[in-house]
């Protein structure tokens, strides 16, 4: 997660309602510093990440969490045989790939560093998963924890209706990012 903002008020609805939190890095470590528990995904996965931070989620056991459904006897037993648990929940945002080549758009190298693989292959997963299962909920934007925390505190749960629209939203997103990318090379490469 880029922008941690929101990040204590989100992590505490989280906490009252019981909801297990995973997370990599710099967000796993700034929830602990905000007093929740966390996973972090390299101890959840079993492998670290990447230096540099490369690769972190990537991983059958996240990508299977979102995906699978346990209403599948099949699924839910190659689920289980794999210690795999469910995500509810994946909230995501990306590197800042736009406003890195606006501000300095002759910097190859930084504009680079800015694609974001794993985020974007986590948010797509998500809202598949949304559509697919009717479980995951894909939190793609700091304005959106208000909603959904008075959608959880009120119901206890995330319905249909917003599930739906975060993963309009989330589909959005991952396109709008991939033709930015793809904007950005085709102008500034030979």
């Amino acid at each position: 997660m880029y922008d941690k903002s929101g990040l204590s008020i989100l992590s505490s609805a989280f906490a009252k309602h019981e909801v297990s939190i995973i997370g990599s890095g710099g967000t796993a470590e700034a929830i602990r510093k905000l007093g929740h528990q966390v996973t972090d995904v390299s101890d959840y996965t079993g492998y670290s990440e990447m230096p540099g931070g490369l690769v972190k989620t990537l991983h059958p056991k996240i990508h299977a969490g979102i995906l699978g459904d346990w209403n599948d006897p099949s699924q839910r037993k190659y689920l289980e045989t794999n210690s795999i648990r469910p995500f509810d929940f994946v909230v995501v945002n990306l590197y800042p790939f736009q406003e890195v080549v606006k501000q300095d758009p002759e910097n190859h190298q930084k504009a680079v560093d800015n694609i974001d693989i794993g985020g974007v292959a986590l948010i797509r997963a998500a809202a598949k998963g949304a559509l697919l299962n009717q479980r995951v909920v894909p939190v793609t934007n700091p304005f959106q924890y208000d909603g959904l925390i008075r959608e959880l505190d009120r119901y206890g749960k995330i319905g249909p209706e917003m599930r739906l629209s975060l993963a309009k939203e989330a589909f959005g997103i991952t396109a709008r990012y991939d033709l930015a990318i793809s904007e950005y090379f085709s102008r500034n490469t030979k």
